[in-house]
């Protein structure tokens, strides 16, 4: 059916939503519970450590600096989670930071439910080619009722279309793209539930237009937004960029660049005020081949920390979910806890 959230954070008790597996005793689960919530209610040390692209925090905690609300965390230090990103931090920094020497954990944050992008078929249409593509929002395998945002992105092209998902959690969305352009094309898909729009997700599928099929994501330039700046690093020296824009929901903008540097630039992003991801694209070419590279700010989904897919059978393992909110979206975080051995 419909995804229900809990759109306001009202108060610390009514939020908080453990789940705890496996733990023998009263004080295990206590502890684990007053663990988890710290780790999201404390800014850590110094307070907006994710902004400083070499810091590694004192003491380790994801709240917003300036929060208003509890469960309101700062991109730049989720961003910084994420191993793709060139700031990110190593587990071993973010255990130490922590100070709690008995005990590992593991870090998962994503959105609230998933959504998948299919190209079903093409047609041309007088001096364009129209794309349909199935869109699909679901939550554990069950429909969402979401609001869909498309943009296609290709070279300085860009094309929008609005859809919304049927009771079965399907939409269609039909985009044309003209045949006088050519390359690498991407199809960015923003959704949010129609119970409550600060839930979010988002899609992408990259796609050929006149062009050989896609290299891998990362091939031609790695991606790496912190503090409203992004870093490009380019694989190969003769990199042309067409066009560097960043999307959400409700926006569009093209980037401003910084610096640019040898197989190296920076661009100057908005922090947009709009409950979505912000998806970032660098459209270009290296000579032979045309690219769209992408990265989403928070840079979600993710996961760092413990590994605790071989914990032995018995092994105490706390499992805490939570609500929270970033850039006024919503998403949920999944902290796991354990002893020493099941590290990394």
């Amino acid at each position: 059916m419909i995804l229900l959230v809990h759109s306001a954070m009202v108060g610390t008790s009514k939020l908080m939503a453990p789940y705890l597996d496996d733990l023998a005793d009263r004080d295990s689960t206590e502890r684990f519970q007053h663990l988890a919530s710290n780790l999201l209610l404390t800014t850590g040390s110094p307070s907006r450590w994710g902004q400083l692209r070499s810091a590694v925090p004192s003491s380790f905690g994801l709240a917003r600096a300036d929060a208003l609300d509890p469960y309101e965390l700062d991109a730049d230090k989720v961003t910084r989670l994420n191993s793709e990103n060139v700031y990110s931090l190593a587990y071993s920094d973010l255990w130490e930071a922590f100070g709690v020497n008995d005990a590992s954990f593991q870090i998962e944050i994503k959105t609230l439910f998933e959504l998948s992008v299919q190209l079903v078929s093409n047609s041309t249409q007088e001096n364009q080619t129209v794309y349909e593509f199935e869109i699909r929002a679901e939550k554990s395998g069950m429909p969402i009722s979401a609001n869909l945002k498309s943009y296609v992105v290709l070279g300085d092209f860009v094309n929008d279309a609005e859809a919304s998902t049927s009771l079965n959690g399907f939409a269609t969305v039909t985009i044309g793209v003209p045949d006088s352009v050519n390359g690498t094309a991407l199809l960015l898909v923003f959704a949010k539930s129609a119970v409550n729009p600060q839930v979010v997700s988002f899609g992408i599928h990259a796609f050929s237009h006149n062009s050989p099929s896609p290299l891998p994501r990362g091939t031609f330039v790695s991606l790496s937004p912190l503090n409203c700046v992004l870093n490009a690093s380019f694989t190969y020296v003769a990199t042309e960029i067409i066009k560097a824009q960043v999307f959400t929901f409700s926006y569009n903008f093209s980037l401003t660049e910084k610096t640019w540097g040898i197989q190296t630039a920076e661009y100057l992003f908005p922090r947009l005020v709009d409950a979505s991801v912000s998806v970032i694209v660098l459209t270009g070419s290296n000579g032979s081949a045309s690219f769209a590279e992408w990265v989403a700010y928070p840079q979600v989904p993710l996961q760092v920390g413990a590994d605790f897919s071989e914990s032995t059978a018995g092994s105490r393992i706390a499992v805490y979910r939570q609500i929270v909110t970033i850039n006024s979206a919503i998403y949920e975080v999944v902290t796991r806890w354990g002893g020493l051995s099941n590290s990394v």
